[in-house]
Protein backbone atom coordinates (compact mmCIF):
# COMPACT_ATOMS: atom_id res chain seq x y z
CA UNK A 1 0.00 0.00 0.00
CA UNK A 2 1.27 3.38 -1.17
CA UNK A 3 1.80 6.03 1.45
CA UNK A 4 0.86 9.46 0.27
CA UNK A 5 1.86 12.79 1.32
CA UNK A 6 1.15 16.27 0.43
CA UNK A 7 3.68 18.45 -1.21
CA UNK A 8 3.88 21.81 1.15
CA UNK A 9 6.37 24.39 0.64
CA UNK A 10 8.69 22.49 -1.23
CA UNK A 11 8.91 19.18 0.99
CA UNK A 12 6.80 15.70 1.08
CA UNK A 13 4.88 16.44 4.50
CA UNK A 14 1.59 14.57 6.66
CA UNK A 15 -1.31 16.40 7.22
CA UNK A 16 -0.78 18.95 9.92
CA UNK A 17 -3.15 16.56 11.84
CA UNK A 18 -2.09 13.23 11.09
CA UNK A 19 -5.11 12.17 9.71
CA UNK A 20 -5.33 9.76 6.47
CA UNK A 21 -7.99 8.31 4.54
CA UNK A 22 -7.46 5.36 2.03
CA UNK A 23 -8.43 4.47 -1.10
CA UNK A 24 -9.16 1.07 -2.55
CA UNK A 25 -9.43 -0.60 -5.41
CA UNK A 26 -13.36 -0.17 -6.56
CA UNK A 27 -12.86 -3.76 -8.44
CA UNK A 28 -11.75 -5.29 -5.25
CA UNK A 29 -12.40 -3.29 -2.25
CA UNK A 30 -10.43 -5.43 -0.25
CA UNK A 31 -7.34 -3.94 -2.22
CA UNK A 32 -5.94 -1.11 -0.65
CA UNK A 33 -4.44 0.98 -3.21
CA UNK A 34 -2.99 3.74 -0.42
CA UNK A 35 -3.27 6.12 2.51
CA UNK A 36 -3.37 9.33 1.83
CA UNK A 37 -3.34 13.10 3.78
CA UNK A 38 -6.45 14.11 5.27
CA UNK A 39 -6.16 18.08 4.81
CA UNK A 40 -7.66 20.42 6.16
CA UNK A 41 -8.01 24.58 6.18
CA UNK A 42 -4.49 24.80 7.82
CA UNK A 43 -2.78 22.59 5.35
CA UNK A 44 -4.29 24.20 2.46
CA UNK A 45 -2.98 27.78 4.12
CA UNK A 46 0.46 26.16 4.85
CA UNK A 47 0.46 25.64 0.97
CA UNK A 48 -0.74 29.26 0.10
CA UNK A 49 2.32 30.32 2.43
CA UNK A 50 4.64 28.34 0.04
CA UNK A 51 3.66 29.39 -3.07
CA UNK A 52 3.27 32.91 -2.16
CA UNK A 53 7.04 32.93 -1.27
CA UNK A 54 8.02 31.30 -4.62
CA UNK A 55 5.57 33.38 -6.63
CA UNK A 56 8.48 35.54 -7.94
CA UNK A 57 11.13 33.70 -8.78
CA UNK A 58 8.89 31.22 -10.66
CA UNK A 59 7.12 33.86 -12.88
CA UNK A 60 10.97 35.28 -13.74
CA UNK A 61 12.33 31.76 -14.95
CA UNK A 62 12.89 32.27 -18.45
CA UNK A 63 9.80 30.54 -20.85
CA UNK A 64 12.42 28.24 -22.61
CA UNK A 65 13.55 26.64 -19.31
CA UNK A 66 9.43 26.17 -18.23
CA UNK A 67 9.17 24.95 -21.33
CA UNK A 68 11.46 22.59 -21.29
CA UNK A 69 10.68 21.21 -17.75
CA UNK A 70 7.37 20.22 -19.05
CA UNK A 71 9.04 18.65 -21.71
CA UNK A 72 11.04 16.52 -19.57
CA UNK A 73 8.35 16.24 -16.85
CA UNK A 74 5.96 14.43 -20.37
CA UNK A 75 9.43 11.91 -21.06
CA UNK A 76 9.22 11.15 -17.30
CA UNK A 77 5.51 9.87 -17.73
CA UNK A 78 6.37 7.89 -21.09
CA UNK A 79 9.48 6.36 -19.03
CA UNK A 80 7.11 5.45 -16.45
CA UNK A 81 4.17 4.54 -19.05
CA UNK A 82 3.44 0.48 -17.76
CA UNK A 83 3.45 1.52 -14.33
CA UNK A 84 1.04 3.76 -14.40
CA UNK A 85 -1.56 2.27 -16.46
CA UNK A 86 -1.25 -0.68 -14.20
CA UNK A 87 -2.25 1.63 -11.02
CA UNK A 88 -4.55 3.79 -12.80
CA UNK A 89 -7.02 0.62 -13.57
CA UNK A 90 -6.51 -0.44 -9.86
CA UNK A 91 -6.68 3.14 -8.30
CA UNK A 92 -9.95 4.01 -10.36
CA UNK A 93 -11.13 0.64 -11.98
CA UNK A 94 -10.52 1.53 -15.36
CA UNK A 95 -10.06 -0.87 -18.46
CA UNK A 96 -6.43 -1.26 -19.85
CA UNK A 97 -7.30 0.06 -23.14
CA UNK A 98 -8.83 2.98 -21.51
CA UNK A 99 -5.93 3.66 -19.01
CA UNK A 100 -3.65 3.19 -21.52
CA UNK A 101 -5.44 6.44 -23.66
CA UNK A 102 -4.83 8.52 -20.75
CA UNK A 103 -1.34 7.48 -19.37
CA UNK A 104 -0.69 8.35 -23.77
CA UNK A 105 -2.24 11.53 -23.90
CA UNK A 106 -1.03 13.10 -20.62
CA UNK A 107 2.39 13.44 -21.54
CA UNK A 108 1.27 14.78 -25.03
CA UNK A 109 -0.66 17.67 -23.20
CA UNK A 110 2.25 18.61 -21.26
CA UNK A 111 4.25 19.19 -24.54
CA UNK A 112 1.62 20.90 -26.14
CA UNK A 113 1.58 23.37 -23.04
CA UNK A 114 5.23 23.59 -23.23
CA UNK A 115 5.22 25.15 -26.54
CA UNK A 116 2.56 27.89 -25.92
CA UNK A 117 5.18 28.74 -22.93
CA UNK A 118 7.19 31.42 -25.50
CA UNK A 119 4.16 32.04 -27.25
CA UNK A 120 2.40 34.14 -25.25
CA UNK A 121 3.52 37.59 -26.15
CA UNK A 122 2.20 41.62 -25.92
CA UNK A 123 1.93 43.67 -28.53
CA UNK A 124 2.27 47.32 -29.44
CA UNK A 125 -0.35 49.58 -30.45
CA UNK A 126 -0.36 52.34 -33.14
CA UNK A 127 -0.64 55.69 -31.25
CA UNK A 128 -0.61 59.52 -31.70
CA UNK A 129 2.32 61.39 -31.17
CA UNK A 130 5.34 59.80 -30.08
CA UNK A 131 3.95 57.67 -27.06
CA UNK A 132 5.05 54.27 -27.06
CA UNK A 133 1.86 52.18 -26.17
CA UNK A 134 2.51 48.14 -25.79
CA UNK A 135 0.50 45.31 -23.83
CA UNK A 136 2.34 43.31 -21.22
CA UNK A 137 1.23 39.74 -20.27
CA UNK A 138 1.94 38.36 -16.79
CA UNK A 139 1.13 35.21 -14.49
CA UNK A 140 -2.06 35.95 -12.87
CA UNK A 141 -0.82 34.37 -9.39
CA UNK A 142 -1.52 31.49 -7.17
CA UNK A 143 -3.98 28.82 -9.84
CA UNK A 144 -5.49 26.34 -8.34
CA UNK A 145 -6.56 23.43 -9.72
CA UNK A 146 -9.53 20.56 -8.50
CA UNK A 147 -10.03 18.12 -10.74
CA UNK A 148 -12.24 14.76 -10.99
CA UNK A 149 -11.24 10.98 -10.55
CA UNK A 150 -12.58 10.18 -14.08
CA UNK A 151 -9.52 11.54 -16.37
CA UNK A 152 -7.18 11.62 -13.02
CA UNK A 153 -3.88 12.56 -15.32
CA UNK A 154 -5.63 14.12 -18.47
CA UNK A 155 -7.56 16.50 -16.76
CA UNK A 156 -5.13 18.20 -14.37
CA UNK A 157 -2.27 18.22 -17.01
CA UNK A 158 -4.61 20.43 -19.16
CA UNK A 159 -4.82 22.73 -16.25
CA UNK A 160 -1.25 22.08 -14.65
CA UNK A 161 0.46 22.77 -18.11
CA UNK A 162 -0.74 26.38 -19.06
CA UNK A 163 -0.52 27.44 -15.63
CA UNK A 164 3.16 26.41 -15.20
CA UNK A 165 4.30 27.33 -18.73
CA UNK A 166 3.56 30.69 -17.98
CA UNK A 167 5.14 31.19 -14.81
CA UNK A 168 2.00 30.72 -12.13
CA UNK A 169 2.79 28.79 -9.37
CA UNK A 170 0.31 25.69 -8.40
CA UNK A 171 -2.29 24.51 -5.43
CA UNK A 172 -3.08 20.62 -7.07
CA UNK A 173 -6.18 19.57 -5.55
CA UNK A 174 -6.88 16.10 -6.74
CA UNK A 175 -9.60 13.83 -6.30
CA UNK A 176 -9.57 11.88 -2.82
CA UNK A 177 -10.68 8.89 -5.63
CA UNK A 178 -7.42 9.30 -7.20
CA UNK A 179 -5.21 10.62 -4.88
CA UNK A 180 -2.17 8.44 -6.07
CA UNK A 181 -2.29 9.28 -9.62
CA UNK A 182 -2.39 12.90 -8.84
CA UNK A 183 0.57 12.18 -6.54
CA UNK A 184 2.11 10.54 -10.10
CA UNK A 185 2.12 13.46 -12.13
CA UNK A 186 3.28 16.23 -9.87
CA UNK A 187 6.62 12.94 -8.30
CA UNK A 188 6.94 13.62 -13.09
CA UNK A 189 7.04 17.21 -13.15
CA UNK A 190 9.83 17.24 -9.88
CA UNK A 191 11.87 14.79 -11.54
CA UNK A 192 11.52 17.22 -14.74
CA UNK A 193 12.76 19.98 -13.15
CA UNK A 194 9.86 21.68 -12.10
CA UNK A 195 11.13 23.64 -8.62
CA UNK A 196 9.10 21.71 -6.04
CA UNK A 197 7.97 25.24 -4.26
CA UNK A 198 6.15 25.87 -7.48
CA UNK A 199 3.69 23.35 -7.21
CA UNK A 200 1.98 22.49 -4.52
CA UNK A 201 -0.12 19.15 -4.05
CA UNK A 202 -2.99 19.02 -1.16
CA UNK A 203 -5.07 15.57 -0.95
CA UNK A 204 -8.09 15.63 0.64
CA UNK A 205 -11.92 15.56 0.32
CA UNK A 206 -14.26 18.74 -0.13
CA UNK A 207 -13.32 20.41 2.94
CA UNK A 208 -9.84 20.92 1.67
CA UNK A 209 -11.15 22.19 -1.39
CA UNK A 210 -13.59 24.78 -0.34
CA UNK A 211 -11.06 25.77 1.63
CA UNK A 212 -8.87 26.21 -1.52
CA UNK A 213 -11.16 28.51 -2.76
CA UNK A 214 -12.29 30.18 0.38
CA UNK A 215 -8.48 31.61 0.30
CA UNK A 216 -8.46 35.05 -0.98
CA UNK A 217 -4.58 34.61 -2.00
CA UNK A 218 -5.64 31.72 -4.51
CA UNK A 219 -6.04 34.10 -7.51
CA UNK A 220 -7.66 31.81 -9.85
CA UNK A 221 -9.43 28.34 -9.66
CA UNK A 222 -9.45 26.05 -12.57
CA UNK A 223 -12.51 23.05 -12.08
CA UNK A 224 -13.54 20.16 -13.31
CA UNK A 225 -16.77 18.42 -11.71
CA UNK A 226 -19.93 18.65 -10.57
CA UNK A 227 -22.54 21.40 -11.47
CA UNK A 228 -23.78 21.71 -7.52
CA UNK A 229 -19.98 22.07 -6.60
CA UNK A 230 -19.15 24.37 -9.57
CA UNK A 231 -21.77 27.05 -8.30
CA UNK A 232 -20.55 26.41 -4.98
CA UNK A 233 -16.91 27.40 -6.24
CA UNK A 234 -18.22 30.36 -8.93
CA UNK A 235 -20.51 32.06 -5.98
CA UNK A 236 -17.51 32.07 -3.11
CA UNK A 237 -14.57 33.69 -5.87
CA UNK A 238 -16.71 36.91 -6.93
CA UNK A 239 -15.67 39.35 -9.36
CA UNK A 240 -12.34 39.91 -8.52
CA UNK A 241 -10.68 36.54 -9.07
CA UNK A 242 -10.93 33.95 -11.76
CA UNK A 243 -12.53 31.37 -12.09
CA UNK A 244 -12.73 28.70 -15.00
CA UNK A 245 -15.58 25.89 -14.59
CA UNK A 246 -16.02 22.99 -16.69
CA UNK A 247 -19.27 20.75 -15.24
CA UNK A 248 -22.13 18.35 -15.94
CA UNK A 249 -23.38 17.20 -19.12
CA UNK A 250 -26.62 15.36 -20.38
CA UNK A 251 -25.60 14.83 -23.33
CA UNK A 252 -27.68 13.56 -26.54
CA UNK A 253 -27.31 11.83 -30.21
CA UNK A 254 -29.72 12.39 -32.43
CA UNK A 255 -30.30 9.77 -35.04
CA UNK A 256 -32.57 10.71 -38.53
CA UNK A 257 -34.30 8.36 -40.45
CA UNK A 258 -31.59 8.10 -43.28
CA UNK A 259 -28.70 7.06 -40.65
CA UNK A 260 -26.81 3.73 -41.05
CA UNK A 261 -28.42 1.82 -37.76
CA UNK A 262 -25.75 -0.54 -37.44
CA UNK A 263 -23.34 2.78 -37.39
CA UNK A 264 -25.65 4.67 -34.83
CA UNK A 265 -25.97 1.42 -32.64
CA UNK A 266 -21.99 1.44 -32.46
CA UNK A 267 -21.26 5.17 -31.83
CA UNK A 268 -24.29 4.93 -28.98
CA UNK A 269 -22.82 2.57 -27.12
CA UNK A 270 -19.07 3.14 -27.69
CA UNK A 271 -19.95 7.30 -26.16
CA UNK A 272 -22.46 5.67 -23.37
CA UNK A 273 -20.05 2.98 -22.10
CA UNK A 274 -17.20 3.49 -22.11
CA UNK A 275 -15.19 4.52 -18.76
CA UNK A 276 -18.53 2.34 -17.22
CA UNK A 277 -20.56 6.03 -18.30
CA UNK A 278 -18.51 7.72 -15.81
CA UNK A 279 -17.62 10.80 -18.63
CA UNK A 280 -18.74 14.43 -18.26
CA UNK A 281 -19.31 13.93 -22.53
CA UNK A 282 -20.64 10.53 -22.63
CA UNK A 283 -23.92 9.41 -24.04
CA UNK A 284 -26.74 9.66 -21.62
CA UNK A 285 -29.99 10.33 -24.02
CA UNK A 286 -30.74 9.23 -27.74
CA UNK A 287 -33.40 10.48 -29.44
CA UNK A 288 -34.49 9.03 -32.48
CA UNK A 289 -37.52 9.50 -34.93
CA UNK A 290 -40.45 7.04 -34.72
CA UNK A 291 -39.17 5.93 -38.66
CA UNK A 292 -36.33 3.95 -36.99
CA UNK A 293 -36.61 3.95 -33.13
CA UNK A 294 -37.83 0.50 -33.08
CA UNK A 295 -34.79 -1.02 -35.34
CA UNK A 296 -32.51 1.46 -33.59
CA UNK A 297 -33.07 -0.03 -30.15
CA UNK A 298 -32.29 -3.72 -31.00
CA UNK A 299 -29.78 -3.09 -31.96
CA UNK A 300 -28.18 -1.37 -29.08
CA UNK A 301 -29.62 -3.89 -26.72
CA UNK A 302 -27.63 -6.18 -28.83
CA UNK A 303 -24.54 -4.52 -28.65
CA UNK A 304 -24.90 -3.78 -24.66
CA UNK A 305 -25.62 -7.52 -24.09
CA UNK A 306 -22.01 -8.30 -25.91
CA UNK A 307 -20.21 -5.99 -23.67
CA UNK A 308 -18.03 -7.93 -21.04
CA UNK A 309 -18.31 -6.48 -17.64
CA UNK A 310 -15.28 -7.17 -15.74
CA UNK A 311 -11.84 -5.88 -13.29
CA UNK A 312 -10.18 -3.27 -15.97
CA UNK A 313 -7.18 -5.38 -16.03
CA UNK A 314 -8.95 -8.77 -17.29
CA UNK A 315 -7.75 -9.27 -21.12
CA UNK A 316 -10.93 -8.72 -22.70
CA UNK A 317 -12.99 -6.52 -20.76
CA UNK A 318 -15.05 -4.07 -22.11
CA UNK A 319 -16.32 -2.03 -18.93
CA UNK A 320 -14.23 -1.99 -15.60
CA UNK A 321 -16.55 -1.14 -12.32
CA UNK A 322 -17.61 1.93 -11.15
CA UNK A 323 -15.21 4.05 -9.26
CA UNK A 324 -16.69 3.95 -5.79
CA UNK A 325 -19.48 2.39 -3.95
CA UNK A 326 -21.34 5.93 -4.02
CA UNK A 327 -21.37 6.02 -7.94
CA UNK A 328 -23.07 2.23 -7.46
CA UNK A 329 -25.81 3.94 -4.83
CA UNK A 330 -26.06 6.62 -7.38
CA UNK A 331 -26.54 4.59 -10.82
CA UNK A 332 -28.79 2.09 -8.71
CA UNK A 333 -30.98 5.02 -7.61
CA UNK A 334 -31.17 6.31 -11.16
CA UNK A 335 -32.50 3.08 -12.61
CA UNK A 336 -35.42 2.82 -9.75
CA UNK A 337 -35.99 6.35 -10.45
CA UNK A 338 -36.74 5.62 -14.36
CA UNK A 339 -38.78 2.61 -13.63
CA UNK A 340 -40.30 4.91 -10.75
CA UNK A 341 -41.50 7.53 -13.13
CA UNK A 342 -43.06 5.25 -15.95
CA UNK A 343 -39.93 4.57 -18.67
CA UNK A 344 -39.51 0.99 -19.32
CA UNK A 345 -35.86 -1.10 -18.38
CA UNK A 346 -34.95 -2.91 -21.31
CA UNK A 347 -32.14 -4.07 -20.41
CA UNK A 348 -29.37 -4.40 -17.56
CA UNK A 349 -29.56 -2.13 -14.71
CA UNK A 350 -28.50 -4.58 -12.07
CA UNK A 351 -25.10 -5.13 -9.77
CA UNK A 352 -23.11 -7.94 -11.23
CA UNK A 353 -20.46 -10.43 -9.61
CA UNK A 354 -16.77 -11.05 -10.74
CA UNK A 355 -15.02 -13.94 -10.33
CA UNK A 356 -12.38 -13.55 -8.00
CA UNK A 357 -13.54 -9.91 -7.20
CA UNK A 358 -16.01 -10.16 -4.44
CA UNK A 359 -17.36 -6.93 -3.62
CA UNK A 360 -16.57 -4.88 -6.65
CA UNK A 361 -18.48 -1.99 -8.09
CA UNK A 362 -19.88 -3.72 -10.70
CA UNK A 363 -22.83 -3.45 -13.35
CA UNK A 364 -24.81 -4.09 -16.02
CA UNK A 365 -25.44 -1.26 -18.59
CA UNK A 366 -29.06 -0.26 -18.37
CA UNK A 367 -31.24 0.79 -21.52
CA UNK A 368 -34.58 2.30 -20.81
CA UNK A 369 -36.85 2.93 -23.52
CA UNK A 370 -39.98 5.67 -23.47
CA UNK A 371 -38.44 8.46 -21.80
CA UNK A 372 -40.03 11.57 -21.69
CA UNK A 373 -39.10 14.83 -20.87
CA UNK A 374 -39.30 15.41 -17.33
CA UNK A 375 -38.15 12.05 -16.03
CA UNK A 376 -35.08 11.94 -13.91
CA UNK A 377 -32.98 9.93 -16.14
CA UNK A 378 -33.89 12.70 -18.89
CA UNK A 379 -32.75 15.49 -16.62
CA UNK A 380 -30.45 14.31 -14.39
CA UNK A 381 -26.85 13.15 -14.82
CA UNK A 382 -26.87 10.17 -14.02
CA UNK A 383 -22.75 10.14 -14.82
CA UNK A 384 -23.27 5.89 -14.86
CA UNK A 385 -23.92 3.61 -17.86
CA UNK A 386 -27.39 4.22 -18.23
CA UNK A 387 -29.13 5.60 -21.73
CA UNK A 388 -32.66 6.94 -21.90
CA UNK A 389 -33.87 6.57 -25.83
CA UNK A 390 -36.91 9.76 -26.47
CA UNK A 391 -39.28 9.14 -29.32
CA UNK A 392 -39.33 12.36 -31.63
CA UNK A 393 -42.09 12.94 -34.39
CA UNK A 394 -39.46 14.75 -37.13
CA UNK A 395 -36.04 15.99 -37.26
CA UNK A 396 -37.20 19.42 -35.97
CA UNK A 397 -38.73 17.99 -32.74
CA UNK A 398 -35.46 16.05 -32.02
CA UNK A 399 -33.24 19.10 -32.23
CA UNK A 400 -35.62 21.11 -29.84
CA UNK A 401 -35.82 17.49 -27.32
CA UNK A 402 -31.76 17.63 -27.68
CA UNK A 403 -31.70 21.23 -26.22
CA UNK A 404 -34.69 20.74 -23.60
CA UNK A 405 -31.82 20.26 -21.28
CA UNK A 406 -30.20 22.50 -18.51
CA UNK A 407 -27.06 21.40 -19.96
CA UNK A 408 -24.98 21.90 -22.98
CA UNK A 409 -21.69 19.85 -23.09
CA UNK A 410 -21.97 17.48 -25.72
CA UNK A 411 -24.32 16.61 -28.61
CA UNK A 412 -23.76 14.12 -32.09
CA UNK A 413 -25.91 13.37 -34.58
CA UNK A 414 -26.31 10.21 -36.58
CA UNK A 415 -26.90 10.78 -40.38
CA UNK A 416 -26.26 10.74 -44.25
CA UNK A 417 -27.39 14.07 -45.01
CA UNK A 418 -24.64 16.72 -45.08
CA UNK A 419 -27.58 19.32 -45.20
CA UNK A 420 -29.15 17.71 -42.03
CA UNK A 421 -25.96 17.81 -39.82
CA UNK A 422 -25.51 21.37 -40.87
CA UNK A 423 -28.65 22.30 -39.55
CA UNK A 424 -28.07 20.05 -36.18
CA UNK A 425 -25.07 21.70 -35.53
CA UNK A 426 -26.42 25.20 -35.83
CA UNK A 427 -29.27 25.02 -34.12
CA UNK A 428 -28.18 22.74 -31.18
CA UNK A 429 -26.61 24.61 -27.99
CA UNK A 430 -23.89 22.54 -26.93
CA UNK A 431 -20.34 24.02 -27.00
CA UNK A 432 -19.01 20.27 -28.33
CA UNK A 433 -21.32 19.00 -31.54
CA UNK A 434 -20.15 15.57 -33.24
CA UNK A 435 -21.15 14.34 -36.72
CA UNK A 436 -21.33 10.91 -36.87
CA UNK A 437 -19.12 10.23 -33.99
CA UNK A 438 -19.81 9.28 -29.98
CA UNK A 439 -20.49 12.39 -27.78
CA UNK A 440 -17.03 11.54 -26.31
CA UNK A 441 -13.57 11.79 -27.87
CA UNK A 442 -11.93 15.24 -28.38
CA UNK A 443 -8.85 16.57 -30.22
CA UNK A 444 -6.36 17.81 -27.93
CA UNK A 445 -5.77 20.75 -30.20
CA UNK A 446 -9.18 21.56 -29.87
CA UNK A 447 -11.14 24.46 -27.64
CA UNK A 448 -13.44 22.41 -24.88
CA UNK A 449 -16.25 23.88 -23.08
CA UNK A 450 -20.09 23.56 -22.75
CA UNK A 451 -22.80 26.00 -22.54
CA UNK A 452 -25.55 26.81 -19.94
CA UNK A 453 -24.96 24.95 -16.99
CA UNK A 454 -22.19 22.79 -17.98
CA UNK A 455 -19.58 25.53 -18.04
CA UNK A 456 -18.98 28.76 -16.69
CA UNK A 457 -18.49 30.28 -20.48
CA UNK A 458 -15.80 32.69 -19.73
CA UNK A 459 -12.33 30.52 -20.88
CA UNK A 460 -12.31 27.71 -22.93
CA UNK A 461 -10.06 24.75 -21.25
CA UNK A 462 -7.61 22.61 -23.48
CA UNK A 463 -6.89 24.57 -26.64
CA UNK A 464 -8.26 27.28 -29.10
CA UNK A 465 -7.31 31.02 -29.34
CA UNK A 466 -8.42 32.23 -25.69
CA UNK A 467 -6.80 29.01 -24.22
CA UNK A 468 -4.18 30.48 -22.64
CA UNK A 469 -5.75 34.05 -21.51
CA UNK A 470 -7.25 32.73 -17.99
CA UNK A 471 -3.39 31.98 -17.23
CA UNK A 472 -2.33 35.60 -17.73
CA UNK A 473 -2.97 39.11 -16.73
CA UNK A 474 -2.53 41.75 -19.04
CA UNK A 475 -1.27 45.20 -18.72
CA UNK A 476 -0.93 48.25 -20.85
CA UNK A 477 2.14 50.46 -21.06
CA UNK A 478 2.37 54.09 -21.89
CA UNK A 479 6.03 55.36 -22.29
CA UNK A 480 7.09 58.77 -23.30
CA UNK A 481 10.20 60.38 -24.20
Amino acid sequence: MIDGLNLIGGSWVPARSGETFVRANPADPADLVGSFPASRPEDVADAVDGLEKAAPEWAATAPEHRAAILEAAAAQLESRRAELIDELVREEGKTVAEATTEVSRTPANLRFYAAEATRCGGVTLPSAGDTLVYTVREPVGIIAAITPWNFPMNIPSRKLGPALAVGNPVLFKPSELTPLMGQRLVEALLDGGLPPTAIALVHGDGRAGAAVVADERVAAVTFTGSTEVGRAIHGRMGPHRRVQLEMGGKNAVLVADDADLDRAAALIVKGAFGLSGQACTGTSRVVVTDAVHDALVERVIKRTKALRVGAGGTPGVDMGALASAQQLEKFMHYVAAGVGDGATLRYGGTTVEVAGHPGGYFVTPAVFTDAEPGMRIVTDEVFGPLIAFQRSGSLSEAIDLVNASAFGLSAAIVTGDLATARSFARRVRTGLVKVNQPTTGMAMNAPFGGYKASSSATFKEQAGASMMEFYLAEKTVYVDA
